[in-house]
Order: C-alpha cells, then structure tokens, then sequence
C-alpha cells in the first residue's frame, strides 16, 4: 500500500462517556433460599463491554492516505505507542479486490478503438 499523503486532524479527539441508570429489576428483586452451589446475587452495576482496543486516551491517531494501486481513500486509526494499525477502512482484502481489478480494466483496450477485423469473404 503506498502512503503518499498523511493528513492528520487539528485539535483534539471528542469523547463521550456512557452511564447506564441502576436496573430497577435488582431493586425489585425476591430473596431466594437455595443451597450455596446454586444460589445467584444479583450484581448492581455491571461495566459495559467495548469492542474498541484497549489503550490510553491520547495514544490514538487517525491517518488519511490515498493507496494509488487501488485508487482509494484509506481511513486508518493508528496506536502512538506501538505504531500499529489499530482499524482501517476499507480493509486490505478490499484494496487488494481493487488493486486487481483496476489493474485488469487498465489492461482493456479504450472502448474508442476499434478492434481489427478480416473484410474478406
């Protein structure tokens, strides 16, 4: 993939908390009387699950560059610390898909050319 250009924003990352209210369910909840191995608390505050890789605020950085073999726009979130690509848009499976065939409609004669043909009967 080539990296001609890197475009990099100005000003920092908006970032959103997320708080989700007490279930009233675990409010409201019956006691049971079960044997120890079977018995269930029920938990208060359960922490969300993230799919997003874990790192420190800050160490993100977004990079924009155009993978010429392809013609496209690639969109990269890229670790600080490690250097690594952490997401990317559109993934390397795609720009190779359009690598290959932007390299087979480049091989095509222009539809303005017309093809040799035998006149004789």
């Amino acid at each position: 993939m080539s990296t001609d250009i890197s475009i990099k924003p100005a000003g920092a990352l908006a970032t959103s908390i997320f708080v989700t209210p007490p279930n009233s369910s675990v409010r409201d909840a019956v006691p049971t009387e079960l044997a120890a191995p079977k018995a269930v608390t029920a938990v208060e505050r359960v922490s969300a699950v993230s799919t997003e890789p874990q790192s420190l605020p800050g160490t993100l950085s977004h990079q924009i560059t155009i993978d010429r073999a392809a013609a496209a726009i690639v969109y990269q979130t890229i670790d600080e610390r490690t250097l690594e690509v952490v997401r990317q848009f559109p993934d390397d499976a795609m720009l190779r898909r359009r690598a290959y065939f932007r390299s087979l409609d480049l091989q095509k004669p222009d539809p303005g050319q017309t093809m040799p043909t035998d006149r004789k009967a």
